[in-house]
């Protein structure tokens, strides 16, 4: 199980290994830390899914030595599960973790029913958004990227919210 005391959000309070160092590309993909982390998991589309969600995404981060995003990504995930189980509450929820490109990569998709009323999709997209707010904060801190879009085919239904951490 995931446990890690609380880390200073400060850089210069940081423990040495966790403070931000330049950036070196590798010139193969055989050195870089994390190479080939996966994680895929399908969770129940409650609140308290947030938690585990959370903890397995922290888990995984740690173990592939990623531990300088445990902290913005364990938030995303949070909130990502948090709001999917709101718009759809009973409904499973997927949850994809990747790292490549120098970037966590990570993915939501709840199933969320598509609205023929494009005044209704809006007021949904609208009231999605307002309860990402703090998760739109944390990513543009952090320099990265995140949105919302109605799951492609075949799925049809659904909705996939996603989040690019960048090094």
């Amino acid at each position: 199980m995931y446990s890690s005391p609380l880390a200073a959000l400060c850089p210069a309070l940081a423990p040495a290994e966790q403070r931000p160092r330049p950036h070196l590309r590798p010139r193969s993909r055989a050195g870089r830390d994390g190479a080939g982390i996966t994680l895929s998991l399908t969770l129940p589309g409650s609140t308290r899914s947030a938690v585990i969600g959370r903890t397995a995404v922290g888990a995984a981060l740690e173990a592939h030595g990623l531990a300088r995003y445990v902290w913005p990504a364990t938030h995303a995930v949070s909130e990502l599960l948090a709001v999917g189980a709101r718009m759809t509450p009973g409904k499973e929820l997927y949850v994809s973790l990747r790292h490549r490109d120098d970037a966590v990569r990570l993915l939501v998709w709840d199933q969320h029913p598509h609205h023929a009323e494009p005044d209704t999709a809006a007021l949904c997209e609208v009231r999605r958004r307002r309860a990402l707010w703090m998760l739109a904060a944390v990513v543009d801190d952090w320099g990265g990227e995140w949105g919302t879009c109605e799951a492609p085919q075949p799925e049809r239904l659904g909705n996939k919210s996603w989040v690019v951490l960048p090094r």
